[in-house]
């Protein structure tokens, strides 16, 4: 089993009173810890004491993560993968980013307001020996910085789920009935997690601190066909008015489908 978790933090220096990071971090921090994920993609994590607290807070994971650049406070902004140290075996990781440039740090893409990147690492499942990619990314939310995202992140997808099982984990700031959604699901033939569970429930992810209930689902787990999807949840928990986050974490447990015969 591979139990997989994506969750947009919110950006530690964001002025939201009530609900600032330093309020809600160790609920953050806490949700992580109750569903105790195998890997994890975070998004809106700032390279500074957000990220050290993670860190810290995770000392059995493998954080890999690239400040995603630009200009202002927000170049220092990752959307970092972290993996369970005893359970995986690093074989090699990268960056890209979400732009025609994709090789140059804190290029931006298309009509995109921030630099966008997709990190990503080949592992080894240890309990099994069986080798999978996990892609982690935050789109931004122009309109066509989206659809080339999307249509970036798809040719990706194709081609390393030739060779490797694959997850992806991130905030794609589209809906569900959106070209976005289209190009990773049915055009790249990965199986949204939360939908394969849940086919009419509401998938809100993205709640504004409870002040936007009707936003979308914003947050998805992909997974390639190698998997078969054993649940899939939004984790809703709050303490009162105090969230973790302004979006949900969401949640998915994959069993690994048996391997084909040798030829």
């Amino acid at each position: 089993m591979l139990k997989v978790m994506s969750f947009n933090l919110r950006y530690g220096l964001a002025d939201d009173r009530e609900n600032a990071w330093s309020h809600r971090r160790a609920l953050a921090l806490a949700r992580i810890r109750t569903f105790d994920p195998d890997l994890l993609g975070l998004q809106e994590c700032l390279d500074n004491d957000q990220a050290e607290f993670i860190t810290t807070g995770l000392p059995d994971y493998q954080f890999l993560g690239i400040q995603r650049g630009g200009e202002g406070e927000s170049a220092i902004e990752m959307a970092p993968l972290l993996f369970r140290a005893a359970r995986f075996k690093l074989v090699r990781h990268g960056c890209f980013w979400l732009s025609d440039a994709p090789g140059t740090p804190g290029s931006r893409g298309w009509d995109g307001d921030f630099p966008r990147t997709a990190t990503w690492a080949t592992l080894v499942h240890l309990p099994s020996a069986r080798p999978l990619v996990i892609l982690n990314t935050h789109l931004d939310y122009q309109p066509r910085a989206l659809q080339e995202s999307a249509r970036m992140l798809s040719g990706w997808a194709r081609q390393t789920g030739a060779t490797h099982p694959l997850v992806i984990t991130g905030d794609f700031n589209a809906g569900k009935d959106s070209p976005v959604h289209r190009a990773l699901t049915t055009e790249a033939g990965l199986v949204d997690t939360h939908r394969r569970i849940h086919p009419d429930c509401d998938e809100i992810t993205y709640h504004g601190y409870g002040q936007a209930p009707d936003a979308g689902p914003l947050d998805w787990i992909l997974a390639s066909k190698h998997f078969t999807v054993v649940d899939a949840t939004i984790d809703r928990w709050h303490e009162g008015p105090l969230f973790p986050s302004d979006h949900y974490p969401l949640t998915a447990t994959l069993d690994w489908k048996p391997e084909p015969p040798r030829s």
